[in-house]
């Protein structure tokens, strides 16, 4: 019998202590096609989303799906990430977080799949930081 996985109680308590402490909660997702985000702001095959109480409607993180509501551009949107498709969840204030391993077999739906990411880090050294357009955001760090 196989353990069911850790990874979706791990997001729940970093979510969790992000708010907690007056952080906001962000996930990078590697977007596939089970992955329902607005495809427009998918950059290199990912998307970084906002999961703050202020910034989402219905914020249900389960074991399988991320599923809530978020505006983009003024418009409200259904979103659903896949929770095996989370590479990172931190705080965007100080980058303090979580990353994970993500399987790379899932086909990418009109997106060019990312040259490096978190699954491709060996495991015993900090994932690499993703391309830093502007200054203003945060670094990931490596909890252990």
């Amino acid at each position: 019998m196989e353990l069911p996985s850790t990874k979706p109680y791990l997001l729940r308590a970093i979510w969790e202590w992000c708010c907690d402490n007056g952080f906001t909660p962000h996930i990078a997702v590697e977007v596939d096609g089970r992955t329902r985000v607005p495809r427009e702001f998918v950059r290199d095959g990912q998307i970084v989303l906002n999961l703050g109480p202020t910034a989402t409607n219905k914020l249900q993180i389960g074991n399988e799906f991320i599923e809530f509501q978020a505006r983009f551009g003024g418009v409200a949107r259904e979103l659903s990430i896949p929770v095996d498709r989370v590479s990172a969840v931190y705080a965007r204030e100080n980058g303090a977080g979580m990353a994970f391993e993500v399987d790379g077999d899932s086909e990418m739906a009109d997106e060019a799949p990312a040259a490096a990411t978190v699954a491709d880090a060996p495991s015993d050294e900090p994932p690499p930081e993703p391309p830093r357009p502007d200054e203003g955001r945060p670094r990931l760090q490596r909890i252990k």
